[in-house]
């Protein structure tokens, strides 16, 4: 479908790019449901493959050089950009460090980035576009001393004389280390979970796909839809125009086209 296409070019295009997958059920056997999103597109493709295999395939994010937000699944690594990490992980595992480690530094992490958070929202909600640096300024000074503090108390472990590969690190060592390379924005990757949530409704509900085109074609229409409701275009509107034969394309943050000839059915 071309309107899906040209939401999957959108999102390769955009500066941010939040992306998460989840087991599918399609005749009988495991696949895996990949989404990659924007405040303003949507884009679904399934595939047997959970890992950069697929990535490659659906071609959405194999020359990505934007900001790619994920939940640190090992191959988005492989995608050569600039990674962040969604920081509703990141405080699970400083919650699991500041309970079991008895160390002050993951809970004053914590209270340092909600308030981070709680500022950015306060200036969105009074129409602001950009936090003073000031106050950008003393938010990353705080939380690099904090990163300090906590590398002083979880240094890095040196191999054994004798013993073969690498020193294993502790979990405080490892979450440091990704806290200082990928200082996170946006503060989560609750776009792209949102996103996952409905399919695995429909796979709860439904039960599994009979085949795997039946399973891409869900793919093809969700996309669609979910887009247009992010455009301010109900459902409906959207779904009508389809059928037709005349599909919106949704470009950039907010202008539609109509007026596309269908090349494959929906």
């Amino acid at each position: 479908m071309p309107s899906v296409q040209a939401i999957a070019q959108q999102v390769s295009q955009s500066p941010v790019v939040h992306v998460d997958e989840s087991g599918l059920r399609v005749q009988a056997k495991l696949q895996w449901l990949h989404t990659s999103v924007t405040p303003t597109h949507t884009w679904y493709g399934v595939h047997a493959k959970r890992g950069i295999e697929a990535v490659n395939a659906f071609g959405v994010l194999k020359d990505y050089v934007g900001v790619l937000v994920h939940d640190c699944w090992a191959p988005y690594w492989l995608i050569q950009c600039v990674h962040a990490l969604c920081n509703a992980h990141l405080l699970r595992e400083l919650t699991f460090l500041a309970q079991s480690s008895g160390q002050a530094w993951p809970q004053r992490m914590m209270d340092m980035l909600l308030a981070a958070h709680r500022g950015c929202e306060r200036a969105r909600t009074q129409g602001i576009t950009a936090v003073p640096s000031r106050q950008v300024l003393r938010w990353i000074g705080r939380y690099r001393a904090l990163l300090d503090e906590g590398q002083a108390l979880n240094p890095q472990r040196v191999k054994e004389q004798g013993k073969r590969g690498r020193a294993k690190q502790s979990d405080a060592f490892n979450l440091l280390r990704r806290l200082r390379d990928h200082e996170s924005v946006p503060f989560t990757n609750n776009l792209a979970e949102r996103a996952i949530r409905m399919p695995k409704v429909k796979q709860k509900i439904s039960g599994c796909f009979r085949t795997f085109s039946g399973a891409q074609s869900f793919c093809t229409i969700r996309s669609y839809p979910d887009t247009a409701r992010k455009h301010g275009v109900g459902r409906l509107d959207a779904l009508r125009a389809a059928f037709n034969d005349a599909p919106m394309e949704f470009v950039g943050s907010g202008r539609i086209v109509t007026g596309f000839r269908l090349s494959a059915s929906l």
